[in-house]
């Protein structure tokens, strides 16, 4: 973990605590201003530093379709979505509103914008949690809201004025309004999520862009079964032999 990361940690830990004071769960999360998938490619927005590792999985919106694989679903909850110029129907896009660079630079590709009275859910498919979620917010305004779920039990749930607060970086096509890279992050058992809903409560619209998972397979409960019954059989054999060899030694 990088020097920055650590700092960003620190800095939002009072911030995590004093809103979650009393949580059984432990979702952290830290801001940054972003990093780009290529040194040269600056008008895509910002990405998460693990974009280009394994285990981890990016949808970028570039291609102007609802993204997902056989691991993650997007679906939205009026059941359709917009590709039309920013018509306030929860969609994807390209236009002056995309959460734009580390250092305020345009971002000319395609993002999902979320409106209100809408929400974008986004499901673990299978029987698959994700322990990592990192996306570009940009133009934070009231409303802004996300939701992590593990099946109906709401895990984490954090506001525009978190967010907000935890932000620093304003762009200046958005009129002061903040971007940057938000990751969120299990630290421990109890808190790893197979839903998130971007929703927003208010006017105007929640922009995200450059979506990074960390999907993690789940045990089926008769391989969880299996291992504890191997498990049981290994220590009563080894219980065993220890008192064969304490007779012996006797």
């Amino acid at each position: 973990m990088s020097i920055k990361k650590i700092a960003y940690i620190a800095a939002l830990s009072t911030i995590a605590s004093i809103s979650y004071a009393g949580s059984a769960h432990a979702l952290g999360f830290t801001y940054e201003a972003g990093a780009y998938r290529q040194p040269t490619a600056t008008n895509e927005g910002v990405f998460s530093d693990n974009v280009n590792s394994a285990g981890y999985t990016t949808f970028d919106f570039n291609n102007g379709q609802v993204p997902g694989n056989d691991l993650v679903k997007y679906s939205f909850s009026k059941g359709t979505y917009s590709t039309t110029a920013y018509s306030g129907q929860t969609g994807i896009y390209s236009d002056v509103w995309a959460p734009s660079g580390a250092h305020a630079e345009v971002n000319q590709t395609n993002y999902l914008a979320v409106f209100s009275d809408s929400d974008t859910i986004i499901e673990a498919q299978g029987n698959n949690t994700f322990s990592y979620f990192g996306f570009d917010a940009g133009a934070l305004s009231v409303g802004n809201t996300l939701k992590f779920f593990n099946g109906t039990t709401l895990i984490k749930e954090l506001t525009y004025d978190i967010l907000n607060g935890a932000a620093t970086v304003g762009a200046s096509q958005h009129g002061g309004q903040k971007n940057g890279f938000f990751e969120f992050f299990s630290e421990g058992g109890n808190d790893k999520f197979n839903k998130i809903v971007i929703s927003q409560t208010e006017g105007g619209g929640f922009e995200s862009d450059n979506h990074t998972f960390r999907v993690e397979s789940v045990p089926e409960p008769s391989v969880t079964l299996g291992m504890l019954t191997v498990g049981g059989l290994f220590l009563r054999k080894r219980k065993s032999q220890k008192l064969q060899a304490a007779k012996e030694s006797a």
